[in-house]
């Protein structure tokens, strides 16, 4: 008995087709796409984040000192649509709480729910933030803050809290009030809204309307609760009992707004939160510094890639044919 020579069995068909490439490619692709229908989903551990976020709706933020699609824009609604952009950017598992700030204290409009299931109702949640809903004229910054973040501790969240940081009326000559809290405890991002340059915030009437713009005279220029400041015995008509603060009007610029961003940093320093200042609408990056990663569970779907994969093997097979057959030469056949 013979044993059949190699070349036999290379020059059979099947043998000629297993070493053809697009057989291959095709064989491939038929392996992928019956791995495609049976592949079981597989578990994937990944990042996320819980934050209650805190949004400064008092007058300064009516102020235009921003620029959105070449008109101007206020930074109340510069800071809306930070917060709708950063919604979508948050891993599927993620939670996001939703309070306002005026006066001073945070009002929670709900807990924390997740960012995708739930993505509709936030982002009209957000959109619908509104400068009417203050229900005092004060900004307390710092008093808000701390009650932030008290309540970002008892939500067993991080804390976002975007504000202009321009206190209403000013602090008292011994500045910041005292953090009862413990500094660090709850992590979190201050993002000072608005320019770095003085601009006039705008009044409205009780309907609502614009009216003009606050002028010296209607705005507190000067706290003068508490202790008198350093020089106030220089001043024109300072009566240690009588007139401790001197007796002339109190003049300054608290009628113009710009970002207070030393004292927005003097307050996380004060609290160990972080400090951004809001150029746009990009909060991803310094939030995701600043917040605490929380593992969530999840699952990958390997089925599309797999899918995917075996068609592009079928498509590239089909298309190195026809590329093959039109770079052949062709060649007449002989007539005799």
């Amino acid at each position: 008995m013979t044993t059949p020579d190699r070349s036999v069995w290379a020059e059979l068909p099947f043998a000629r087709n297993l070493r053809d490439r697009r057989f291959q490619a095709l064989a491939a692709a038929l392996l992928l796409a019956g791995l495609a229908m049976v592949a079981p989903p597989l578990p994937l551990t990944r990042s996320g984040v819980s934050v209650l976020a805190v949004v400064d709706i008092t007058g300064s933020m009516n102020v235009r000192d921003y620029t959105r699609d070449g008109r101007p824009a206020s930074r109340l609604d510069i800071a809306k649509a930070a917060l709708r952009t950063l919604l979508p950017e948050l891993p599927c598992g993620s939670r996001l709480a939703l309070a306002l700030f005026t006066e001073r204290r945070p009002f929670l409009l709900f807990a924390p729910i997740e960012v995708c299931a739930d993505f509709a109702p936030l982002d009209g949640a957000i959109a619908g933030l509104d400068w009417r809903m203050a229900w005092e004229g004060d900004s307390r910054i710092a008093s808000g803050l701390h009650r932030a973040l008290t309540m970002a501790g008892e939500l067993d969240t991080d804390l976002l809290f975007i504000t202009d940081g321009q206190e209403t009326p000013p602090l008292p000559a011994n500045g910041i009030p005292p953090f009862e809290g413990k500094p660090g405890a709850v992590r979190g991002l201050i993002v000072g809204a608005g320019g770095y340059s003085l601009a006039p915030i705008p009044k409205f009437n009780d309907r609502g309307r614009e009216t003009g713009f606050y002028a010296e005279s209607d705005v507190q220029q000067e706290n003068r609760f508490g202790p008198p400041p350093a020089d106030a015995e220089s001043r024109e008509g300072y009566n240690p009992r009588n007139a401790p603060f001197g007796g002339a009007a109190a003049r300054g610029e608290e009628h113009l707004s710009s970002v207070r961003e030393p004292h927005l940093k003097a307050l996380a320093a004060q609290t160990g939160l972080a400090y951004a200042h809001l150029d746009g609408p990009d909060l991803r990056a310094p939030l995701l510094a600043a917040a605490t990663p929380r593992p969530l569970p999840g699952r990958l779907d390997p089925r599309p890639f797999l899918g995917a994969a075996a068609l592009a093997l079928v498509l590239a097979s089909f298309l190195a044919g026809a590329l093959r057959a039109r770079l052949t030469p062709f060649t007449p056949s002989r007539t005799s």
